[in-house]
């Protein structure tokens, strides 16, 4: 969000399964995303707006222009946690400055949305016990 200088609204969807407590998603890493200028967090029950981009992965990125045209789909991290530059990155900021990225699609690194036996739907405390 740093290098689009106000030409990028980004919306950050936090998927909320059925059946987890009204606060499950209310975490620091929500915090984090909304304290990024430019970027609307959204509480996302289900899943329902996830399975609109066919996003199936945490982390999958949407790149759409005014129009509504898909201009990049893809991960924004070199891999699972990772922080820093990384080939996603430099694509949507090449798009926002309107110059030709080097990609329009990337790997994504992250948990499954959509499996319930995944561990990402668990807390910390209750992977711990296992």
């Amino acid at each position: 969000m740093a290098h689009s200088q106000g030409r990028l609204s980004a919306y950050v969807l936090f998927i909320k399964p059925q059946g987890f407590s009204d606060d499950w998603e209310q975490t620091d890493l929500w915090q984090s995303a909304a304290d990024i200028p430019g970027v609307t967090v959204i509480l996302d029950t289900d899943g329902r707006e996830a399975h609109l981009f066919d996003a199936a992965t945490s982390g999958q990125t949407v790149l759409y222009d005014r129009d509504g045209h898909l201009l990049f789909r893809g991960g924004i991290t070199a891999s699972r946690g990772h922080y820093g530059d990384n080939a996603g990155q430099a694509s949507i900021i090449s798009i926002v400055n309107a110059e030709v990225p080097d990609q329009t699609e990337t790997s994504v690194f992250g948990c499954p949305l959509f499996d319930p036996q995944s561990e990402c739907r668990t807390s910390t405390d209750e992977r711990n016990k296992h």
